[in-house]
C-alpha cells in the first residue's frame, strides 16, 4: 500500500469510490487534452487502474481527489529509471499542488525505489506542466518529435 505525505498533498492507492471523482476531472477540456481516452472517462480510469506496466495514485488535497500521478519503472540494473505522469483538477491549480505532487513522488522515487534517474514527457506546448516540472527541479533535454498522438488524431512534439 502506498501512502505518501507531501508539504500539502496526500498521494495514496486508488480505490472504486475515486472513480468518478478522477473522471469527472478527465472530462475537463484542459485535461482532456493531453489525456487519452476515448470518450466514456470512467472506463478510462479504470484502465488506468488497472495498468500493469504503471502504478497510479490519487493525489489527494483535504480529504478530496485532487488528481492523479502515475509512475513507471525501468527495473533493468543497467538502466534503472523511472518516468513520471500527472493531472491536476483545473480548479485547484495555480496553488503549488502539482509541484508538491511531483516533488513527493520524485522523492519517493529516489530515496525509496532506488531510482537515480526520472524522465517527464510533457506535451512541448503544454507549458503549464513544463513550468511545474522546473519548479521541481527538472530540466528540458530534448524534444521528441511527433512522439503522441493527440484526442484530435494529430501527432505532437513531446
Amino acid at each position: 500500500m502506498t501512502d505518501l505525505h507531501g508539504a500539502r498533498v496526500r498521494l495514496r492507492d486508488a480505490t472504486d469510490d475515486d472513480i468518478a471523482a478522477l473522471a469527472a476531472i478527465r472530462r475537463h477540456p484542459d485535461v482532456h487534452e493531453h489525456w487519452r481516452g476515448g470518450d466514456d472517462m470512467d472506463v478510462a480510469v479504470r484502465e488506468d487502474m488497472a495498468e500493469h506496466d504503471s502504478t497510479g495514485l490519487v493525489i489527494e488535497v483535504d480529504g478530496a481527489v485532487a488528481g492523479w500521478i502515475q509512475y513507471s519503472e525501468e527495473a533493468d540494473p543497467d538502466y534503472r529509471s523511472a518516468g513520471i505522469d500527472v493531472y491536476l483538477d483545473p480548479e485547484r491549480r495555480d496553488g503549488g499542488l502539482g509541484t508538491d505532487a511531483v516533488r513527493t513522488l520524485a522523492r519517493h522515487l529516489f530515496d525509496d525505489r532506488g531510482h537515480h534517474r526520472i524522465t517527464i514527457d510533457p506535451a512541448a506546448h503544454n507549458d503549464r506542466a513544463i513550468a511545474c516540472y522546473h519548479k521541481v527541479g527538472f530540466r528540458d533535454v530534448g524534444i521528441l518529435r511527433l512522439a503522441e498522438r493527440g484526442n484530435d488524431g494529430t501527432w505532437h512534439d513531446a
